[in-house]
């Protein structure tokens, strides 16, 4: 299983200057190194997952007639086009230039090596998500990301636990050299025009159910991590926390949140509301 960065074919677009079309024509070029799903570019990603007989995960840059997606799409080592996944959560800098995806899409591939899907980025955060991905019985869960902060790694340990799966997050590490697009440096000094600046620090790391970082995360530069999965760690791990699995069915958890009553109330100058929580 080799999984690669959000954005790894199309490139993410970190720091470029998308401000408005009279200050810039990066956009359209932006717009034409994205690739459409399926596209000559996806059968092309086939090719390569069969050549080498991997499972494989990349992160691309989609578009579907102007508008584009952060996406992720699976294949298999015989070659095949699994499918895919459209981000839902985007940050802020994201909205300028991607829409957001449907959660129909979010899939869940059985594999000769086990159940494996993901998601991107920030829709790790949304607990929404993850739950419908343990309550299918995920085991290795892909975490394509943008991000090399450390908070990130720590969400990444969270998951694996929570979800008492394999969890394998692979970002970028790049230097200002590494665009073509005038760039405005978002880590680092971020008035340097040196080539070297660190655009983005990697930090792409692989924990195990329990919690214990497997591999990674390394901040020093380009590098391939890896690590050999031992599926059995899953059952060990689900006897002491099942999750949505062993013993904690959707029926085992529930609560509802009632929504307090609005009171008005009129003064001489305006109207104003307080809530009564009796």
């Amino acid at each position: 299983l080799v999984v690669f960065p959000e954005a790894f074919v199309g490139g993410y677009p970190r720091g470029f200057p998308f401000e408005s079309p009279n200050e810039d024509q990066e956009l359209p070029k932006y717009h034409a190194s994205a690739i459409e799903v399926p596209g000559p570019e996806v059968d092309r990603l086939a090719k390569i997952s069969c050549r080498y007989k991997v499972h494989l995960v990349m992160g691309v840059v989609e578009k579907d007639g102007f508008y584009l997606f952060s996406t992720i799409l699976f294949f298999d080592p015989v070659g095949r086009y699994l499918g895919k996944h459209r981000k839902l959560m985007r940050s802020a800098s994201e909205c300028v230039v991607w829409c957001s995806g449907e959660k129909s899409s979010l899939p869940l591939y059985r594999t000769a090596i086990g159940k494996v899907g993901g998601l991107l980025y920030l829709d790790n955060r949304i607990p929404s998500l993850r739950t419908e991905l343990y309550a299918k019985g995920i085991q290795m869960y892909c975490a394509p990301t943008a991000d090399a902060r450390e908070e990130w790694r720590a969400s990444m340990i969270h998951i694996a636990i929570e979800g008492r799966c394999f969890v394998l997050s692979a970002n970028q590490f790049c230097r200002r050299k590494d665009y073509s697009l005038p760039l405005k440096c978002i880590d680092g000094d971020s008035n340097s025009d040196l080539l070297d600046t660190i655009v983005c620090s990697g930090g792409s790391v692989i924990v195990s159910p329990s919690g214990t970082i497997l591999a990674g995360p390394n901040y020093q530069g380009e590098s391939l991590i890896s690590a050999d999965l031992d599926l059995e760690e899953i059952t060990r791990a689900k006897l002491e926390f099942g999750e949505v699995g062993l013993g904690m069915g959707p029926d085992s958890v529930g609560w509802s949140a009632n929504k307090p009553n609005l009171v008005l109330y009129q003064t001489a100058v305006k109207t104003e509301a307080f809530v009564d929580l009796s």
